[in-house]
């Protein structure tokens, strides 16, 4: 399961750049908002838990350093707010028993049942009772292509990349609608894969040059 589809903690500056230019969009106690609702830090700090417990329990390797963890939690936790957007937006309905139907299809793509998948979803920063948001996920992506492609769901790849670009531009524009703000604790949100990358301090800007990243973070949406 790739990272991006499917995904340095700098708590110290970050918060202590936010304290010297008094920017407060994010309230307290929460990890970010979306749609005006909070995402409290109580409930990012339990999925963490509950990502690192199971990961111990099964041995398995995180795909990212274990300090990154609140971030690939809430980054999945966001995603997941922007699917029910885009749904939302394009009056898109997905019962329990389509989303399970996803979600074990998306086992099957990935060669993994069970245990396995669990613990495949686990090393991609998803804690297991997080797995029935995924499946959700999962459902309203397949709804949304199915009419994209005329109400009948695409056979081949080539048809699924030629819907891609219709698709990605609406779900754009649902994370767009939902003026989404990270706690810069934690954060901000890269546009491009959805993800939360770490904050940029101003308090510790780089004395040596340093080489740019592969793919630079999209910080405001292009929809």
């Amino acid at each position: 399961m790739p990272r991006t589809s499917v995904f340095v903690l700098t708590a110290a500056a970050a918060a202590a750049a936010c304290a010297l230019s008094a920017c407060g969009p994010v309230r307290m106690g929460a990890a970010a908002i979306s749609g005006g609702d909070r995402i409290t830090a109580t409930t990012l700090g339990d999925q963490v838990s509950s990502l690192e417990q199971a990961a111990t329990k099964g041995h398995t390797q995180l795909q990212f350093p274990q300090s990154e963890a609140p971030q690939e939690v809430l980054s999945w936790l966001l995603r997941f707010d922007i699917r029910d957007e885009l749904a939302a937006r394009n009056h898109v309905v997905v019962t329990t028993g389509e989303s399970q139907r996803a979600l074990s299809a998306l086992a099957k793509q990935t060669g993994r049942t069970g245990p396995a998948f669990v613990q495949l979803a686990v090393a991609n920063g998803l804690a297991p009772d997080m797995l029935p948001d995924l499946g959700r996920y999962e459902a309203i992506q397949n709804d949304m292509f199915t009419r994209l492609n005329g109400g009948t769901p695409p056979k081949t790849q080539a048809r699924v990349q030629a819907l891609s670009p219709a698709f990605s531009r609406r779900e754009c524009v649902a994370a767009k609608s939902l003026n989404i703000q990270v706690n810069p604790q934690f954060g901000q949100l890269d546009y491009g894969t959805y993800s939360v990358v770490a904050a940029k301090s101003p308090l510790s800007e780089p004395t040596l040059p340093a080489p740019s990243p592969s793919t630079k973070p999209v910080l405001s949406p292009h929809c």
